[in-house]
């Protein structure tokens, strides 16, 4: 089962004619976590022909409006959907009062359970996990509290290797969750079948790290080492580093040197200043550092 991101909005602050705020849609194993939720996300979830009933856990970075004010109204319309299920609301704590407060002045009944997940620790914590996937969280360095999220899929099951397996009456389809988990198998006379024999390599698990708005951060490093892709903001090029620190953001530059230093795999930036009309200086910066770096495309689906 291959990974997707669908990057629905990249851009900083203010949403413009052919560019939204921040939000992203991670399918992994058949799960579909939402990351941040600017202005706009629902309608770039219609144009990514997303289905709204696969999304029970949405993640928050932080609460400036460019990325989490898409949510009240994504929530609304859950319910004129006829949604039932659940829904998990990951974010700073304060989401639940401000999110709460527009729903009772409002007046929407929203007819399903909203479950929040308030955080608060300066520490990097697991804060989602299933039997595939693990999801923690990234403490990031903002003018506000906030945090990027890394989502890795579990080590996955071996394959069976059916013509091997056909060779012998013995090992029968119970016998197959096992096999999957890496154990031997023992025939009636005590001769152990190796499971490198009757099992091949899985897939190799991937992982995504999403690290919204920060200034460079090095401590950021280990919690994002050998992931497959990492989102890393980049606001401005490192010419306006000054201009970064003091709003709370990163250059292209520093971004690629958290890529670097952290070994990943692929470099996505994102969240550029809208005083940039060229978005390809940002990738001329960075592939300086780390040459695996690439620009957003808003509804492209990425394979991680």
């Amino acid at each position: 089962m291959s990974t997707y991101l669908t990057i629905l909005g990249f851009n900083s602050a203010i949403p413009t004619v052919n560019t939204s705020p921040t939000s992203q849609l991670l399918e992994m194993e058949e799960r579909c976590f939402l990351i941040d939720c600017g202005e706009g996300t629902q309608v770039q979830l219609r144009k990514a022909k997303a289905r709204f009933s696969k999304i029970n856990h949405i993640f928050i970075s932080h609460l400036h409006g460019d990325h989490c004010f898409g949510l009240p109204g994504l929530i609304a319309s859950f319910r004129l959907l006829g949604r039932e299920n659940p829904l998990h609301v990951y974010g700073p704590k304060g989401i639940k009062n401000m999110l709460e407060t527009i729903f009772t002045i409002t007046e929407t009944h929203r007819g399903f359970e909203v479950i929040y997940h308030e955080l608060d620790k300066n520490y990097s914590e697991k804060i989602y996990e299933d039997n595939r996937v693990e999801v923690f969280t990234i403490p990031l360095d903002h003018r506000i509290y906030c945090n990027g999220y890394l989502f890795k899929e579990k080590p996955k099951d071996r394959h069976i290797n059916m013509e091997e397996v056909a060779k012998y009456d013995e090992i029968e389809t119970c016998d197959y969750h096992n096999l999957k988990a890496g154990k031997d198998f023992v025939l009636s006379d005590g001769y152990v079948l190796k499971n490198e024999i009757l099992t091949t390599e899985p897939a190799p698990s991937v992982s995504y790290a999403f690290c919204s708005d920060s200034r460079y951060l090095e401590s950021v490093i280990p919690i994002v080492k050998n992931v497959t892709v990492l989102y890393h903001e980049s606001t401005f090029l490192h010419d306006l580093k000054e201009m970064a620190d003091y709003t709370g953001h990163a250059t292209a530059l520093e971004a690629a040197t958290i890529a670097k230093k952290a070994e990943v795999g692929k470099l996505i930036l994102g969240h550029f200043s809208n005083r940039y009309g060229d978005l390809t200086v940002f990738t001329d910066e960075a592939r300086q550092i780390f040459p695996n770096t690439y620009l957003p495309k808003a509804l492209e689906c990425v394979k991680i």
